[in-house]
């Protein structure tokens, strides 16, 4: 039978940074996948330019049922780190906006990057695995791996979360966690486009494609200020899928269209100057013509004149505009998800190590655990934090 120290499930981010780590620190260890290529996530990231950090990640920005487990890795592993680490691999990268930073040219300088450090600690890496069995022992585990079996002291789940079944995602991570006799927190889609209700939808999708920057407002208070896509099936963008984290079905979204504007005043002063102009060419100004046009269709901006506009039909649209308010029927679901909300449940874990406190040498990294980040690298960089965190407890027992 095969023996290694380590063996490492999920050849992603997680699990490809924790194998490269753990190997250079004198483990052996064995990276499995099921896919046929390593980091299939991370090179589809970005608009595959992969946006592999942010300068302000923070623990604020993540969502978990225990808002205190991801300081730990976060402090001992940080942005800086990861970025020291692409910047010795010279591989060029720039900020987009909000601290999102990107590789000039492609995703693939990251998998590249950590197939590199994978080989730097002599990693064995086995893909097309399929894991039938795992059980534990006396040493460790043993793992029933495409018909024969290898046996391991340390066990790391790096296995992702249901987003993206496409590229192989799997309940695996959870099954395993259950078996060993861990809490999985229930898990929906994360990061995920809204789908509208009809007829609201029939209107909406013909401005497919038109993007206007707004502030949106979750049921819970959650504030976040960036552009709104409208698509065929619903809403998308940034503000959209950052959200769509903290939505509950049932609930309504409040969005504000013109959030850099005082419209009252606006409003006022171009009536001074333009009394005979059309409220739907004065709105047009400042957002896109067809929205207007749209929002007119639904009746929710009157067909007059800045003149015949009266004070009571004013307020209506300022509020209108301002607090529109919108109730998704549903998200798209795991198939356009970025992230999996939930998951193993973060109690059952070491902060500091990852490991499963009731099951020594059973770690779980990554999005498989109940940590969650907002879009624009923060969960990239919990991958490598927690993977990171994880790394060092498996060299400490190499060398014990």
């Amino acid at each position: 039978m095969e023996q290694y120290d380590v063996v490492v499930i999920g050849a992603g981010a997680a699990g490809m940074f924790c194998a490269a780590e753990a190997g250079q620190g004198g483990c052996k260890v064995l990276l499995l996948d099921n896919g046929k290529k390593l980091g299939r996530k991370i090179l589809m990231s970005g608009g595959g330019r992969c946006n592999f950090t942010n300068l302000y990640a923070e623990p604020a920005a993540y969502l978990s049922e225990n808002p205190h487990f991801c300081k730990s890795a976060l402090a001992r592993y940080t942005q800086w780190d990861f970025i020291d680490l692409v910047t010795r691999y010279g591989i060029a990268w720039h900020e987009k906006t909000l601290g999102q930073l990107f590789c000039d040219d492609s995703a693939q300088q990251i998998v590249s990057m950590l197939e590199q450090e994978c080989q730097k600690g002599q990693v064995t890496v086995r893909l097309r695995s399929e894991i039938s069995a795992v059980e534990k022992t006396e040493r460790g585990f043993n793992i029933t791996l495409n018909g024969h079996e290898v046996s391991t002291h340390s066990l790391v789940v790096a296995s992702g979360g249901l987003s993206m079944p496409g590229l192989g995602a799997s309940p695996f991570g959870y099954r395993l966690a259950e078996q060993f006799g861990l809490k999985i927190l229930p898990t929906r889609a994360g990061l995920v486009p809204f789908t509208l209700h009809k007829p609201l939808l029939d209107h909406l999708q013909t401005l497919s494609g038109v993007s206007v920057p707004s502030v949106l407002t979750a049921k819970d208070g959650t504030v976040f200020r960036e552009s709104i896509l409208f698509t065929h099936r619903g809403l998308s963008g940034p503000a959209v899928l950052q959200l769509s984290s903290y939505w509950q079905p049932g609930e309504f979204v409040s969005v504000n269209l013109l959030p850099s504007l005082d419209l009252a005043g606006f409003l006022n002063q171009q009536r001074q100057e333009h009394p005979n102009q059309s409220l739907k060419n004065t709105l047009s100004l400042h957002l896109p013509k067809r929205l207007v046009e749209c929002l007119q269709t639904l009746e929710q901006i009157p067909d007059v004149t800045l003149k015949q506009l009266n004070p009571a039909q004013q307020s209506a649209l300022v509020e209108q505009l301002q607090n529109w308010q919108v109730q998704p029927n549903g998200t798209e679901g795991y198939r356009t998800a970025e992230v999996t909300l939930g998951g193993v449940d973060t109690r059952a874990l070491s902060s500091k190590t990852m490991v499963a406190n009731a099951v020594p040498g059973l770690y779980f990294i990554g999005e498989v655990v109940d940590v969650t980040g907002w879009l624009g690298g923060y969960n990239f960089q919990w991958a490598w934090s927690s993977a990171w965190a994880c790394a060092q407890d498996l060299i400490k027992i190499s060398r014990a």
